[in-house]
């Protein structure tokens, strides 16, 4: 307060107590710039991405050797029916497209969690449920259900990545590995369960009118050491535990910790340590900012003067204005680039989705049923690995990701070869060309994954925009690619499958 003749003025000052850091913000479990326990809750969300299609394709050959109407025909109708189910993702698209901003999107990962883990659990009780349909008998409960779990799969690809876009950088390659392990586990599980083991039984006949014994070797399925049930009650388990661990990530406050800061956001947050002191005076008001409280008293002389404040504001705001220029131009990218980052990342996923799984018997059955087996579960194990490859070194050059992009379609056109040339590909019946087939299959999956998930990265500091068309491209990409291949291999029958017992 202050005189100034007849006239009394009275100056109000206003403190904002500064933000001092705690106890509770120090981390025990910390990897570089990430929190080990928040970065294993991502990827026991990223789980529930495609774990239940995952699942249900691996205990195909254990359902249908139970013995479901459709027979070995039915990988077939699965396949379309999950290019039906796009529907979930183009409606989530249109949405976000047309009223930006009214879908709630934690609402929809809730709603498609929530339907999945029901479908696996219906499933575990009435997956042998058939009716008559248009005179044939069909399995119509697993044919229905696994349209709701393509549903609820595919969407994830639209929804799970823009939510990721709450968190750090550093958590997007735990998400893609919790996607890669959706398949990995099911995977070894299956394994465990021996779903598809077949033993090679010779089997004698001898004809009673010229007693001339003959001698074949027959395919036989073992039996399961583990119901199909139980299998479905564990993917129940693990889409629930996705949907825990997605309430964590979103309501726990241990989890807001590890939240992307926004440039502004960092601005307010460097502001919250100092003192803010807010000066009424008639015309003359305004605020200023203390970075040390002892020097209060020093300067509120200077608080008066209208020009240095006047000055001082300007510099500050001219000193952020050039800050966020540089950040925006550090970040830019071209249109051209963009786009192709997203064509390149639809062509990926229409390999790594839809032509390697769906021919994936035809390129390693001619080398014999263990190396079939092992390429698959070696093949699964493969795409998590990739992903912890990028949370170690991740590329985001063009030329760099381009290079391993052609190298894992390299990989990928030799894989195709070996399936075009079954039952008689190159080293067949050779240990050589046992071993080179697991290795060109191992080799293309670590590429494959790391070039599309790297571009995932790169477009992480984008938005939630961004990893939505990412998502958008991940489907396109495999429906065309899905389609393709079920005409190649269903209509035009180009591929010859293995025996697989050889003689």
């Amino acid at each position: 307060m202050g005189t100034r003749g007849s006239t009394r003025d009275y100056y109000t000052w206003t403190s904002v107590p500064q933000t001092e850091n705690s106890d509770r913000n120090k981390r025990v479990f910390k990897f570089r710039n990430i929190d080990v326990i928040v970065y294993a809750t991502v990827i026991i969300f990223g789980i529930g991405s495609w774990v239940d299609i995952n699942g249900l394709w691996v205990e195909l050959p254990a359902m249908i050797t139970e013995g479901l109407p459709e027979g070995w025909k039915l990988p077939s109708y699965l396949s379309i029916i999950i290019q039906i189910a796009n529907i979930g993702p183009l409606i989530v698209t249109l949405c976000n497209v047309f009223a930006p901003g009214k879908l709630n999107n934690n609402g929809v990962i809730y709603c498609i969690l929530g339907i999945g883990s029901l479908a696996c659990l219906f499933l575990a009780f009435f997956w042998k449920t058939t009716a008559y349909v248009a005179g044939e008998e069909r399995s119509i409960v697993l044919l229905i259900l696994q349209f709701f779990l393509a549903l609820v799969d595919c969407t994830t690809s639209v929804v799970f990545l823009p939510f990721m876009t709450l968190f750090k950088s550093d958590y997007m390659t735990a998400y893609f590995i919790g996607e890669g392990m959706s398949g990995m586990i099911p995977s070894l599980v299956a394994l465990g369960q021996g779903s598809g083991s077949v033993s090679c039984v010779n089997v004698s006949s001898t004809n009673a009118t010229t007693n001339i014994t003959t001698y074949n070797v027959y395919p036989q399925s073992n039996p399961p050491n583990f119901p199909v049930r139980d299998f479905f009650v564990f993917l129940f388990a693990m889409v629930f535990f996705s949907g825990i661990a997605f309430t964590l990530l979103k309501y726990c406050s241990y989890y807001e910790e590890e939240y992307a800061v926004e440039n502004d956001d960092e601005e307010a947050s460097e502001d919250s340590r100092c003192h803010s002191y807010e000066l009424s005076n008639g015309e003359h008001s305004g605020s200023v900012t203390f970075s040390d409280p002892t020097t209060i008293g020093q300067s509120q002389s200077a608080l008066v003067n209208e020009n240095r404040k006047h000055q001082t504001a300007v510099t500050l705001s001219k000193t952020q204005d050039s800050i966020r220029v540089e950040k925006i131009a550090e970040h830019s990218i071209s249109k051209l680039r963009y786009a192709y980052f997203l064509i390149l990342t639809a062509f990926l996923n229409s390999l790594t989705n839809s032509v390697l799984p769906s021919i994936q018997t035809f390129s390693c059955m001619p080398y014999g049923i263990s190396v079939y087996h092992l390429t698959a579960v070696l093949y699964n194990i493969a795409n998590p690995v990739a992903c912890f490859i990028v949370l170690v070194y991740s590329s985001t050059s063009c030329v760099v990701i381009s290079f391993l992009s052609f190298l894992g379609s390299l990989a990928a056109a030799i894989i195709l070869y070996t399936a075009a040339a079954s039952p008689s590909p190159l080293l067949v019946g050779t240990k050589s060309g046992e071993v080179l087939i697991v290795i060109v299959w191992v080799l293309g999956g670590l590429l494959l994954t790391y070039s599309k998930v790297t571009i995932a990265t790169v477009f992480r500091q984008y938005g939630t925009r961004a990893l939505m068309w990412i998502g958008v491209m991940q489907q396109v990409g495999s429906f065309f690619g899905a389609i393709l291949f079920y005409l190649i291999i269903n209509v035009w029958v180009l591929f010859k499958s293995a025996p697989y017992c050889p003689v």
